[in-house]
């Protein structure tokens, strides 16, 4: 047991370590919608069932995934991607901000965001619909303009963590973003990054950048290992066997799968009409335009466009010895110091340059639950190596990462908390009260700053605390690691609001806003103007509530200067501390004979704030 706690303090040790880590994600960048319907019917027309939509949610998506991740893990995510200039675009804009990555996109009128949009009924898929063409290539400046971004955020990256070279994680899933004079500026400038972890479909294309890190799936391993001319090779007993036909088919944006491939043969079938000799070419092969990549259902191939891998070795012989056998020429033909094989709910298989094989396991989980459990593997992994964690303790920080996310349907994400808390450490990096006074806030910003967490900040006069500053507050707290709340003391207010204000006293709004658990300081300030606590504090985001652009918010210069930037959050409609008031009197006023002099009703308060 105490060598359990032991293991788990120094696992969170290096958890702890990356904190502020300087991050550049560059590639494919998308955004994953979730559609919930229910459904009790099926229509005339076919025997399909009838959705009623009752719940929509989107979410960054692949290479954005990857940079929320990281983000979310503790580190200083900064992504340089094209998104499209369409509905789509502006709301994986929305994800990053809310995830407090560094947003250095590249807009690209007529070329759309990709988005994969996914309908579920009882939390099972039944369709998914893809949009974003691989063909829709970048024009010649879109790259210069994805280049110049590049250059500009590396150098941004490196004096924001005081010359310190950023890591650098590429992912490139073939829907575009990555063409040819991209990839070649990214092998020109590897030195400019200290580490280097690479994510590709096609790892073919990235020869020459001396990866880090490599993360394949076992479909994108074999894949490479056909590319390269795999031959059969003695391993140990177990001989394998790569067909590669001449003329590669272009690669689509397709998720690898395993499973029975469509049209396969089960082995267990008594019915089946055909037999593995029937069948024209490899037991399992997806016909031309699948795009993916199957296991067949005896087990011993493993099928794809363009890729054949077989295996002599008999009954037993399972993806993770495959892997294992293969580690040596996959870390070859990549240039990477570091193999990582994933196998899905199976966990992973490992391999360094000390020619050890490290296995890792995951809890099969329903295919829903798993969509971008790899984008935290990789999150994970890549934070950890640039944190010169060893081999085996990344493997398992990684592996931590993908299984704790796969709890309920959607886009994984794990957050730092998360996997402190599955290592049983304590979450709170400080012990500082919500209620704190103004000498007490430079130390406060100090620690956390150390710490490398991000500072919200905003103000206000929170009267009458009711659902609209709650969903406020709560949106304020997504943008940053913590919110500071500065509250106009009564003094204050009654200079801003007039004579009748404020309703309830600064001790009450501030104990009310220290109660939320979105907030994590309140402090109390004199002035009219917040300006000298955000001088003091020097926020990475600034927000205020208002339906006006952040230009026209007084205090915007004043931040932008301090390097912070300005967010707007529009107010929950028909709801205000004013409207409220104004409702109370009104019902003081009724003539009715329920009505006297006396403080209203508790009770009504409540139903009538709540309406």
């Amino acid at each position: 047991m105490a060598g359990a706690a032991a293991e788990q303090r120094r696992l969170a040790t290096v958890v702890e370590s990356w904190l502020g880590r300087p991050v550049l994600i560059v590639g494919d960048a998308m955004l994953d919608e979730w559609r919930f319907a229910d459904s009790d019917r099926l229509c005339r027309e076919a025997p399909a069932p009838v959705l009623t939509l009752r719940r929509r949610i989107s979410a960054a998506g692949g290479a954005a995934n990857t940079a929320v991740n990281v983000a979310a893990l503790g580190g200083r995510a900064v992504l340089v991607a094209p998104v499209g200039a369409d509905v789509a675009g502006d709301e994986l804009h929305d994800c990053l901000d809310r995830a407090s990555v560094w947003d250095r996109t590249v807009n690209q009128p007529g070329r759309p965001t990709p988005v994969k949009r996914r309908m579920l009924a009882g939390n099972q898929i039944l369709l998914r619909e893809d949009s974003g063409d691989p063909e829709d290539a970048l024009d010649h400046d879109g790259v210069a303009r994805l280049l110049t971004a590049l250059s500009c955020a590396t150098e941004e990256l490196r004096a924001a963590a005081g010359g310190q070279a950023p890591t650098l994680v590429v992912c490139d899933y073939g829907l575009g973003a990555l063409p040819a004079p991209v990839r070649a500026w990214l092998v020109d400038n590897r030195q400019r990054y200290a580490t280097v972890a690479l994510d590709a479909h096609d790892l073919a294309d990235w020869r020459g950048l001396a990866p880090t890190v490599v993360t394949p799936s076992f479909a994108e391993a074999t894949r490479l290992l056909a590319r390269a001319g795999g031959t059969t090779r003695p391993t140990g007993g177990t001989e394998l066997h790569l067909e590669h036909p001449d003329g590669d088919p272009a690669d689509g944006p397709s998720e690898m799968t395993a499973g029975a491939a469509p049209g396969a043969v089960r082995a267990d079938d008594p019915t089946a009409e055909l037999t593995r000799a029937d069948r024209p070419g490899p037991f399992g092969e997806p016909t031309p335009g699948e795009g993916r990549v199957a296991l067949t259902g005896d087990g011993l191939s493993v099928t794809g466009t363009g890729v054949t891998v077989n295996t002599r070795a008999g009954e037993g012989v399972d993806r993770a010895v495959l892997a294992e056998s293969r580690l040596a020429e996959l870390r070859a033909h990549t240039g990477a110091d570091v193999v990582a094989v994933t196998l899905d709910t199976e966990g992973a298989v490992v391999g360094g340059a000390d020619g050890e094989r490290r296995r890792s396991h995951s809890t099969p989980v329903p295919a829903s639950h798993a969509v971008g459990a790899g984008d935290a593997y990789l999150a994970a992994m890549t934070l950890a190596l640039a944190a010169d964690a060893p081999l085996p303790t990344a493997a398992q920080l990684a592996q931590l990462a993908a299984t704790i996310t796969v709890s309920d349907t959607g886009t994984c994400v794990c957050r730092r908390d998360d996997l402190l808390a599955a290592l049983d450490q304590p979450t709170d990096t400080t012990s500082h009260p919500a209620l704190v006074g103004g000498d007490e806030l430079d130390a406060i910003v100090a620690e956390y700053r150390e710490a490398g967490r991000s500072v919200v900040f905003t103000n206000g006069c929170f009267d009458v605390l009711h659902r609209g500053h709650v969903r406020y507050l709560e949106q304020a707290r997504a943008l940053g690691d913590l919110l500071i709340v500065a509250v106009n003391s009564d003094g204050s207010v009654r200079r801003l609001k007039g004579p009748d204000r404020p309703v309830n006293p600064v001790e009450d709004r501030g104990a009310l806003l220290a109660a939320l658990a979105c907030v994590d300081h309140v402090v109390v300030f004199e002035e009219d103007s917040p300006a000298a606590l955000i001088e003091a504090v020097r926020p990475d985001v600034y927000v205020k509530g208002g339906d006006y652009p952040p230009e026209l918010v007084p205090e915007a210069p004043l931040v932008r200067r301090l390097g912070g930037q300005v967010r707007t959050l529009g107010y929950v409609p028909d709801r205000s501390t004013s409207a409220i008031i104004e409702r109370i009197r009104s019902h003081s006023q009724d003539p009715s004979p329920q009505v006297t002099d006396r403080e209203p009703d508790p009770s009504l308060r409540t139903r009538t704030q709540a309406s």
